[in-house]
């Protein structure tokens, strides 16, 4: 074959090769569910970034939960976590809902207007407090809920439970104290030793202004760890094991404190792995958050049974063919041609949250262009079909955070607006 012939076959196999290599229309229209959403929005919506909830579905995700309370072995009771829904109305509406009072605070403001606006509730800590902000709680208080009855403080170390105890005596308080136990999460609490048992001492010798209210042990490593290093049975039974350590520990050594406690909280699991409780019946107080509006984090195994059911809605801003990076300018024509989906340009209103787009389909952000807060950029093929004014719907990869950046949650149902519900204030 002559040279020539050679190098011009070459060239037409490379380039035939690159066409090949082409990325596919990925592009899609809202589909029905999310198009009856955009037009909702576009005629009675706020027209800026919103949180969007969809009862329906928060619904089905709530009768997961308690269904999943009705098949446990012993009985259980269902603890609303407050940080990965933190709106009152929505927290009032779950409690309502899976007839529950029980709550989990993780943050002092949040945890004082809860106490104000739920006086009726039982709050367990999800986290240990500085003792400045238990103190802070406190001197804040104000309204009918009890919290020597109706609060426990959640105590990881015996340092912090001298820091409580140093509290209660000087305002003359007489604190609920639930123990963090480390069944395997190793980011704090103790196990059964001589840590537990220094944190049980303080307890019994200082009955007028301590008292022991139980055990929290959250296990979410059991379907997080990679299979390659642990199997998930083997880690849920180590994680019961060293729960169990402690309860034997305490009933066994602590006889008054266990025997005085009637109805101790025994709280395990959150939103991976509540189901997984089912079977043991070593807990009564069952953690669930987050598998409520399933954000995308939780694209796990055991909540493929429950659905999406919050949403962030914004507004294209401006609509452009075709995508100019710059310094590129009119360069930036060989990345339309080389991929569809690079061939129209979507501004929104805001962006930079923790979320990835989910409609229309095939919406990307660009590396090239960068991140932005004020005015994201996102490309997508024409067959998005999306004009000036339309929503673009992401989907937060988690809740307690992102919720907070919208203002008023909007509900829906049906695909209709009805009702918006606060979130709590950062200060209160």
């Amino acid at each position: 074959m002559k040279r020539r012939h050679f190098v011009l076959g070459a060239t037409a196999a490379a380039v035939g090769g690159a066409f090949l290599m082409r990325p596919g229309d990925e592009g899609a229209p809202h589909n029905e569910y999310f198009a009856t959403l955009n037009e909702e929005l576009k005629q009675h919506g706020p027209m800026r970034p919103s949180m969007i909830i969809d009862l329906d579905r928060l619904d089905h995700n709530i009768e997961l939960v308690q269904q999943s309370m009705q098949l446990a072995a012993t009985p259980k009771h269902f603890r609303v976590v407050a940080k990965s829904i933190p709106s009152a109305d929505m927290i009032g509406y779950v409690m309502k809902k899976a007839v529950t009072d029980r709550v989990m605070a993780f943050h002092q403001p949040f945890l004082s207007q809860h106490a104000r606006q739920f006086p009726r509730s039982d709050i367990l800590l999800g986290k240990p407090m500085p003792v400045r902000a238990a103190e802070t709680f406190y001197r804040k208080h104000r309204g009918a809920f009890d919290p020597d009855r109706q609060l426990q403080w959640l105590i990881d170390s015996p340092q912090r439970m001298a820091q409580y105890l140093s509290l209660a005596e000087a305002q003359k308080l007489r604190m609920q104290i639930n123990i963090e136990l480390d069944v395997g999460l190793h980011r704090g609490g103790v196990v059964a030793g001589g840590e537990l048992a220094a944190i049980l001492d303080f307890i019994r010798d200082n009955p007028r202004h301590l008292s022991f209210s139980g055990f929290m042990g959250y296990d979410p490593h059991v379907v997080k760890v990679p299979s390659l290093i642990a199997a998930r049975d083997s880690l849920f039974n180590q994680a019961m094991t060293a729960y169990a350590a402690a309860v034997e520990q305490t009933r066994a050594g602590y006889p008054q404190l266990w025997n005085e406690g009637k109805g101790l909280t025994l709280n395990t699991a959150g939103s991976p792995t509540y189901k997984l409780h089912e079977a043991e019946t070593l807990s009564n107080d069952i953690a669930v958050g987050s598998a409520l509006v399933k954000a995308s984090d939780f694209d796990i195994d055991s909540l493929n049974a429950h659905v999406p059911a919050a949403f962030i809605a914004t507004p294209v801003l401006k609509s452009q063919a075709g995508v100019q990076i710059p310094g590129l300018d009119g360069n930036s024509r060989i990345l339309s041609w080389w991929d569809i989906n690079q061939r129209q340009s979507y501004f929104l209103y805001g962006g930079y949250w923790k979320a990835r787009p989910e409609s229309p389909a095939g919406l990307r952000l660009n590396a090239l262009y960068g991140r932005s807060t004020n005015q994201e950029l996102l490309t997508g093929s024409p067959a998005t079909n999306l004009n000036v004014d339309d929503q673009v719907f992401l989907r937060p990869t988690q809740s307690e955070f992102v919720f907070l950046q919208f203002g008023d949650l909007i509900a829906v149902r049906g695909g209709k607006i009805v009702d918006t519900w606060p979130v709590f204030e950062q200060n209160a």
